[in-house]
């Protein structure tokens, strides 16, 4: 089946194809929900699924259930692909599959059996959140400043002291290899 579009967003597909569901509910359902971000699009899928609203006066329960579990395999596509789940936006449509005659006897009795082919994409739009500060961490921040200079400078004695620790040891530790030098040349 062909891709209808190819979205400039990242984006996670999921493809339906010979699905045994009406073309014509399809089309009702994937237009209202079209453009929908993911949580809303699924809670209304599993509304009418579960008979607490309905589309136009009917549930079409056979196609929600179809394109529920297709939205659920493209949902974890997007997961796996690493999309931000708060942006997914859903685009769904539907198009006309193959048709399957059920023959009968002499040929001109039998019933047609439709399909439909189906996609779902999640695509990923909006902007990128942005980390909250909240207004204490923003006071703290205000305030800090002092404390932390004064932090700062015992920090740099600190410092200071352990640098003059660390240069102490390294002339230990050169007057040692040399004992050890003078040692094996006793030895030898």
């Amino acid at each position: 089946m062909k891709q209808t579009f190819t979205p400039k967003h990242n984006y996670a597909k999921a493809t339906g194809v010979n699905l045994r569901i009406s073309k014509k509910a399809s089309y009702v359902i994937c237009n209202v929900i079209r453009g929908k971000p993911l949580t809303r699009a699924k809670r209304l899928l599993e509304d009418l699924a579960a008979g607490r609203r309905a589309l136009r006066g009917k549930y079409y329960s056979k196609t929600v259930k179809q394109i529920l579990l297709l939205l659920n395999s493209c949902e974890k596509n997007a997961e796996f692909k690493g999309l931000d789940m708060d942006r997914l936006f859903v685009h769904a449509s539907a198009h006309k599959g193959s048709h399957l005659r059920r023959r009968r006897r002499k040929g001109a009795f039998g019933t047609d059996m439709k399909s439909t082919n189906m996609e779902i994409m999640l695509i990923e739009k909006g902007k990128q959140p942005k980390d909250k500060i909240s207004k204490k961490k923003i006071k703290d921040q205000l305030t800090k400043p002092k404390k932390e200079k004064e932090v700062t400078i015992e920090e740099l004695k600190e410092k200071d002291e352990i640098k003059k620790e660390m240069t102490e040891l390294k002339m230990e530790q050169k007057e040692l290899q040399k004992d050890v030098e003078k040692a094996k040349e006793e030895m030898a």
